[in-house]
């Protein structure tokens, strides 16, 4: 510690008596003591010694007690030094400031009084070991801070990577993944065989599978990045439950199991909250409960705990009679990655991701989720938080219709531009059978170069390409293009769901998104909205 360190001492007299009392006066421990008659010496001694403390006598031969002092705090090395100034004369109020003014922190009187003299010292090597500390404990902050700024630049560089890792893995992926559901959509329409039908029916399940363990990855390391945000607005919870129950009930009847929906007549209709993610929670945690339920049935209750006339406490549960979760497990359940130590359970597979990206999202929404199982009788996800209440809004409590079949259009024209041939069959395909004309171009410059020379209602850029891609041909286009042309309408078709790229498509001037796979209704709106035609 710095109390420990010694402390080095000046004595300069040209009296060798009064130097010798004064080194005996003050001679212990972690305290060294220099002394000199000579002032000629006395700036070699200080920078060389580092001296802390210096007591120096103002009568001596060739140079002032003053002039020392002068010399002392006008030098960078030696400036820090606290002086104290000797005199065994009576000194005037005028010479007193005149030590003090040019930096002397003290004065001692001769004949001294050894006992006030030792408690002056002792009070500035007190100082001197504060002063000491401060500048330790300022040396380990600025340690800890270059550390800490080392640190958050690597964080930050790895961030960097890995958003990057993910957008590349996430278009390499969802690639091939478009064609193939792109093609088993194709293959639903065409005349098949019931052998066909059932092996259409797999390579959708598997596909759909494959698409949602990547989403999940991706959700995940969303969340990681902070970039999840609760958007709350009027949501009909009434309708959601029994909604979602509907759309899961035919996933658990192709199992044999039986799905139920109770709902509490006290539900309040609308509710303020935020749909996506309530539905994301709830369709997670049944189909968590379908997929580890081999036989029996699988509850969904929606409960009031607590009603006020400006908010409401649901419950939403989901039971099943599935294998259940052993009780050395129950606490790691909701980790990321975590799958369960147990040969019934591992035979499921899966990421360990779902429950995690589960449990996190409440968390957001500042509610809470709890579990209680019982191996080989079943679990139940109870899910509970807090709602404030919202005025019913008839337009919005009403149930969606139903997903209309999709119309043809009249005279629309697209240019399609993507490199990747398996993309470029399944677009072409699903597009003309809605009665629509395509071109294809398969990079960003073919497609600026085809749209000069012809009319189009409306661009599918895709936003990975060679020569020139998607937003450089936009921008291109924005820019250099005139009247009609330049304002054509463009969709950013990529396989990329990172956030930056889809603000970086935005700001290239294109109008809207469409993530691959695509859902063949999103495509059909997003072109029925930009060309106003259906």
């Amino acid at each position: 510690m710095s109390r420990n360190k010694t402390i080095n001492i000046l004595l300069v007299d040209d009296s060798t008596d009064n130097l010798m009392v004064l080194e005996s006066a003050l001679e212990k421990d972690n305290i060294k003591i220099y002394t000199t008659s000579d002032p000629k010496n006395v700036m070699d001694i200080c920078m060389n010694s580092d001296i802390s403390i210096a007591l120096i006598d103002i009568k001596m031969p060739y140079m002032s007690g003053f002039e020392l002092l002068d010399l002392i705090k006008s030098n960078s090395l030696t400036d820090n030094i606290m002086v104290i100034l000797m005199t065994g004369y009576s000194m005037s109020t005028e010479d007193v400031v005149r030590g003090l003014t040019k930096g002397a922190v003290d004065y001692l009187f001769k004949p001294l009084d050894l006992y006030i003299t030792t408690a002056k010292v002792n009070s500035l090597i007190a100082i001197v070991n504060y002063q000491r500390e401060i500048r330790d404990k300022n040396k380990e902050l600025e340690t800890y801070q270059l550390e800490l700024f080392k640190a958050v630049e690597e964080a930050e560089e790895n961030k960097v990577v890995k958003e990057n890792f993910l957008a590349n893995m996430s278009h390499e992926i969802r690639t091939p993944l478009n064609a193939i559901i792109g093609i088993t959509h194709l293959l639903k329409d065409s005349p098949i065989n019931t052998d066909q039908q059932e092996m259409i029916k797999l390579m959708d399940y598997s596909s759909k599978s494959l698409l949602g363990i990547v989403n999940d990855i991706l959700e995940s390391s969303q969340i990681d990045a902070g970039k999840i945000n609760i958007v709350n607005d009027k949501v009909n919870i009434v309708n959601l439950v029994q909604t979602i129950s509907d759309l899961t009930t035919p996933m658990a009847l192709e199992k044999g199991l039986i799905l139920t929906c109770s709902i509490d007549k006290e539900t309040p209709e609308m509710i303020i909250g935020d749909a996506l993610r309530l539905n994301q929670i709830l369709i997670n945690l049944i189909n968590n409960s379908i997929k580890f339920t081999t036989a029996g049935n699988i509850a969904i209750s929606l409960q009031v705990i607590e009603k006020s006339d400006h908010d409401v406490v649901l419950e939403i549960q989901v039971k099943d009679t599935g294998i259940g979760i052993p009780a050395v497990s129950i606490d790691h359940i909701f980790d990321r990655f975590e799958q369960i130590e147990d040969k019934t359970w591992q035979k499921f597979g899966g990421t360990g991701l779902g429950l995690s990206i589960v449990k996190r999202l409440i968390e957001l929404m500042d509610g809470e989720i709890k579990v209680e199982s019982e191996m080989g009788k079943g679990t139940a996800f109870t899910f509970k938080k807090r709602f404030e209440l919202a005025a019913i809004n008839n337009s919005l409590a009403q149930p969606k219709d139903k997903v209309q079949m999709l119309s043809k259009f009249n005279d629309i024209c697209i240019l399609l531009a993507e490199d990747n041939l398996i993309n470029q069959f399944v677009a072409i395909n699903i597009l003309k059978s809605w009665n629509i004309t395509v071109d294809v171009a398969e990079n960003g410059l073919e497609a600026f170069e085809k749209l000069k020379l012809k009319n189009y209602n409306l661009i599918l850029m895709d936003i990975h390409m060679p020569v020139m891609n998607g937003n450089e041909a936009t921008r291109k286009i924005r820019k250099e293009l005139l009247d009609a042309k330049k304002d054509i309408p463009i969709i950013s078709f990529s396989a990329s769901v990172i956030d930056h790229e889809k603000k970086e498509a935005r700001d290239a001037g294109v109008n809207d998104f469409i993530e691959k796979p695509f859902d063949p209704q999103s495509l059909h709106d997003k072109i029925a909205n930009l060309t106003d035609k259906k």
